[in-house]
Order: structure tokens, then C-alpha cells, then sequence
């Protein structure tokens, strides 16, 4: 059994930009982890399936949107429903400062805003997902 990190990293909704998806998918794959980007467009259904599919221990999200409120209830409403809660909830995009508060009381475990460093990311995945992994 591997003892790697797989993370789901995801474009939730109709926003088409994908290329800082891409930056932090490489940058955790290049850290160890396994990672499994799942393209544009994604709905909330289709990254829960994959997240469990997958056995993910993380599920990242990318939002430009402005939907990420309703897109991160619903992919949490999702896994709860599948007993998935132990599939750890991150993300980043542009989301205001404002609504960080109510993502975390939704169950969401991290948001990076933009600035944030790969590195940042890496690490906190490390150790916050790593612990669930072990």
C-alpha cells in the first residue's frame, strides 16, 4: 500500500482559466505526491467521484469563478453524503478575504489567495493531509 499523498486537484463550474491549477498540481507532484488534475469544468459530482475513485486523501480546488461559496458547500455536502469526511477540502483562487471565515466553518481546511508560494502549498499539505495518510 502506498503511503504517498494522492491529491485531487480540480476546476469546479465554468471558469475556463486552469493554468495556476496546473502550477500547484506540478509543484505537488514534484514534491511526491500523487496527483490527479481533473481538467475544466468539472461539476461538484464528478470531483467527489473522483476523489473517492481515486482513494484521495486531498481534494484542491481552484475557483476565479466567484461561485467558489456554492462550489465548495456542495463538494463538502457531497463527501459528507458518500462518508467521504475524511477526504481533506482545500483551495485557492480568487475569493475575498471576507469569505474565508465561513469556507473554514463549512469544513473547508485551507484557502490560499493569490501570492500565496507553491511552496507554501506544499508544505501545508505535507502536514496537514500527511497526517491522515499515516
Amino acid at each position: 500500500m502506498s503511503s504517498r499523498i494522492r491529491v485531487v486537484v480540480a476546476k469546479p463550474g465554468l471558469d475556463g482559466h486552469d493554468r495556476g491549477a496546473k502550477v500547484v498540481a506540478r509543484a505537488l507532484r514534484d514534491a511526491g505526491m500523487e496527483v490527479i488534475y481533473t481538467g475544466l469544468h468539472q461539476t461538484p459530482e464528478q470531483i467527489v467521484e473522483t476523489a473517492i475513485q481515486e482513494d484521495a486523501d486531498a481534494v484542491g480546488l481552484s475557483v476565479l469563478s466567484g461561485a467558489h461559496m456554492t462550489l465548495f458547500r456542495r463538494v463538502l455536502e457531497l463527501l459528507a453524503a458518500r462518508d467521504a469526511r475524511d477526504i481533506v477540502v482545500f483551495g485557492g483562487g480568487i475569493i475575498p478575504d471576507a469569505d474565508i471565515p465561513e469556507l473554514e466553518q463549512l469544513g473547508v481546511a485551507k484557502i490560499f489567495t493569490p501570492g500565496a508560494t507553491t511552496q507554501s502549498i506544499v508544505d501545508w499539505v505535507r502536514a496537514n493531509v500527511a497526517q491522515a495518510v499515516a
